[in-house]
């Protein structure tokens, strides 16, 4: 692929997206560059007064509305006042954080990176026109799915482990996603994407003293968070994304450089494991997908 930048992404006028988490960081960024290219953007964030400031920058094309992906009735109440959108891009997250729980009793990050944002999925599919764009991460890698215990209630948690998973159901989820949605033959499509190593606020709330290494790592190693948002709004604009897919930053090990295909492990591709994840969050969330 070609050096894709913001001065790549089509005109947006006419087009509305939802981006999750787009008070700071990587949403921030997407939710600027597509004001700029003329799209109407819902800023979809629990810290609204974060968010602001963001909107103001956009203008008269970007609007506010919160969004608690930790609480399934905020996601309900969120779902319930949008009518309609064009793209969903599901950007926010945790990352590697003590163990807490969500107000319906999840394990903070397995509830507020996957379940939020399938319930959300869920709940919006109805009213999406054209994409669903998962953000998921290369750690998927470190990643395993344990249908018994979702949620660390009967093993020792392990922040990072926690975090592997979360990010290896939002890829699992996503092809699924894919998957269904070509069965029943749906003009949705979903693309999946990660921002490689880029430095953002997510590397600086783990409460551990990981937080001062990682914050060097993002001085001295990481590409900035507008490098890092490319991969997710080649996902949620380009023609040429392709259906299914997952695109992540080209360079040295997939964490540097412009968007270009991404490769995931074997487990994110596990049909029968995805099915039964499936499965179990829409049991957790009380979110049912209607394809029809």
């Amino acid at each position: 692929m070609t050096r894709w930048d913001l001065a790549d992404i089509p005109d947006q006028h006419g087009r509305t997206v939802i981006v999750t988490g787009a008070n700071s960081g990587l949403g921030a960024v997407a939710a600027r560059a597509l004001g700029a290219a003329g799209a109407q953007v819902v800023l979809a964030c629990r810290n609204t007064a974060k968010a602001e400031p963001i909107a103001a920058e956009i203008g008269d094309r970007a609007r506010v509305r919160r969004l608690d992906l930790a609480d399934l009735a905020s996601v309900r109440e969120f779902a319930e006042s949008i009518d309609h959108v064009d793209v969903l891009i599901n950007n926010a997250g945790v990352m590697a954080v003590p163990l807490a729980r969500t107000a319906d009793g999840f394990e903070t990050q397995i509830g507020t990176n996957h379940l939020g944002h399938f319930a959300l999925t869920g709940l919006l599919l109805p009213k999406i026109g054209e994409r669903v764009v998962t953000v998921a991460s290369g750690a998927h890698v470190i990643g395993r799915i344990d249908l018994d215990d979702l949620n660390w209630e009967r093993r020792p948690y392990r922040r990072w482990p926690a975090y592997g998973q979360a990010k290896l159901a939002n890829l699992m989820s996503h092809y699924e996603l894919h998957r269904r949605l070509t069965a029943a033959g749906s003009k949705v499509t979903a693309v999946a994407a990660h921002p490689g190593y880029a430095a953002t606020d997510l590397q600086s709330h783990t409460q551990s003293l990981l937080d001062p290494i990682m914050s060097l790592g993002n001085r001295l190693l990481a590409q900035s968070a507008e490098m890092g948002a490319l991969p997710e709004l080649f996902a949620a604009t380009a023609p040429e994304a392709r259906a299914g897919g997952y695109y992540g930053p080209g360079g040295f090990a997939g964490m540097r450089g412009y968007p270009a295909p991404s490769g995931s492990s074997a487990a994110s591709r596990d049909e029968a494991v995805a099915g039964r994840l499936w499965e179990l969050s829409e049991r957790l969330t009380g979110v049912h997908y209607d394809f029809g």
